[in-house]
């Protein structure tokens, strides 16, 4: 978990692991994103091939101690439970529980948590169940509830896991619809709200708190010299301490500047409901599977009737979004980085060592940058890691 002892974070960055929408390509597989938190990461969505593409990335299967499932088709939760089996020491199955650790099971151990929309926690326990796999470690699945689902019941007729504990929360929507601070601790808060696909769908905030200020040691020196006092307290000050000297002088810390906010979206033809607590990301990850490109010849045929307006109509007939409208609800939320994900196959993710590629997914980010009216647009491709600065 990230330190509560520490008073920053430090680095926080996204690696891509997986860009594909339903179908995964030669050069895309299927969705799957690691937020990098200092020395801790969190998995967003889980699809098939996530620990392959984990193996190859600089992420560290160890570092993982939580996975926020924003919905549960195929393509974002198939990759789920292999990952588990392999961080928690897995395998499957024993032929007898005298000698073999996975038969003990410490469940004092910090657990992996995973959150979720209902029918993670389900999924997850007929999945372990049925594929006879025993996990060495505890997990703890937390599942957002939509108003219309009863708070109450795991919505399986099989019991616990042996590895499962059971404070797995049912968490309700608050009155505003959406689920407030579903985790905190003392650097960072997770919040989520549904979005609008073709099943239930989450998005996620996840907010930094409140930085110490910078410091300008210049306007503290000359107290510290007068009371011969060791230069160590603009550590302190850094911090965000305030400091008393021997003289009574109160050296007052900066003000504290707000932390970083990233917004990681599920599948979604409409995020509305997430955008009062999206407003003013620093990054905003939204989806863009579809988009009309009629000036590249493998796309748009003679005789084709597809236009920009039908392209968009077909995309939310499926629950998904064009570049332009993930621009639009950038610019509604004044984000300072919008980056696309989730393509469809027919969009390559070689565009790094491939002309033609290059020049498809740069004609994909101006759509968005068009809407977006902001140039800071980026087209996610795995293995891709961005790193969000401190403003």
């Amino acid at each position: 978990m990230a330190s509560t002892k520490a008073s920053t974070i430090g680095s926080i960055g996204v690696t891509f692991l997986g860009t594909a929408s339903a179908t995964p390509s030669r050069t895309r597989t299927h969705s799957s994103l690691a937020l990098r938190l200092g020395g801790t990461v969190w998995i967003f969505d889980c699809g098939e091939a996530t620990q392959n593409r984990l193996q190859q990335s600089i992420v560290k299967l160890g570092k993982i101690d939580k996975i926020f499932i924003t919905h549960t088709h195929g393509d974002h939760i198939f990759g789920l439970v292999p990952l588990m089996a392999s961080r928690l020491n897995g395998a499957g199955g024993i032929t007898s529980e005298e000698g073999d650790p996975r038969a003990n099971i410490d469940l004092t151990l910090p657990p992996l948590e995973i959150y979720g929309p209902l029918g993670t926690r389900a999924y997850v326990r007929n999945a372990l169940k049925y594929t006879h796999s025993f996990l060495g470690g505890p997990y703890v699945v937390h599942e957002l509830r939509f108003n219309e689902e009863s708070i109450v019941g795991d919505y399986t007729e099989l019991p616990l896991n042996r590895a499962e504990l059971p404070s797995g929360r049912n968490i309700s929507m608050n009155e505003l619809g959406v689920w407030d601070h579903i985790f905190q601790d003392d650097l960072l808060t997770v919040s989520s709200a549904p979005i609008f696909h073709s099943c239930p769908c989450v998005g996620y905030v996840v907010s930094e708190k409140p930085l110490p200020g910078k410091i300008d040691p210049k306007i503290y020196v000359s107290h510290i010299r007068q009371n011969n006092a060791p230069m160590s307290v603009l550590r302190n000050l850094q911090n965000g301490e305030d400091v008393t000297l021997d003289d009574g002088t109160i050296l007052s810390a900066p003000p504290r500047r707000p932390g970083r906010k990233v917004v990681i979206l599920g599948d979604t033809f409409d995020p509305s409901p997430i955008a009062s607590l999206a407003d003013g990301a620093d990054v905003i990850i939204h989806e863009a599977t579809n988009a009309h490109l009629p000036h590249i010849p493998r796309y748009f045929k003679p005789g084709d009737t597809d236009t920009y307006d039908s392209v968009e109509e077909r995309a939310k007939l499926h629950g998904h979004s064009t570049p332009q409208m993930a621009g639009l609800f950038a610019k509604r939320i004044g984000a300072r980085k919008l980056i696309l994900n989730h393509f469809s196959s027919r969009y390559p993710g070689d565009d790094d060592v491939n002309e033609e590629s290059k020049e498809i997914m740069e004609s994909i980010r101006r759509l968005a940058v068009e809407t977006f009216e902001k140039d800071d647009v980026v087209c996610a491709r795995d293995m891709m890691s961005i790193e969000i600065p401190l403003f």
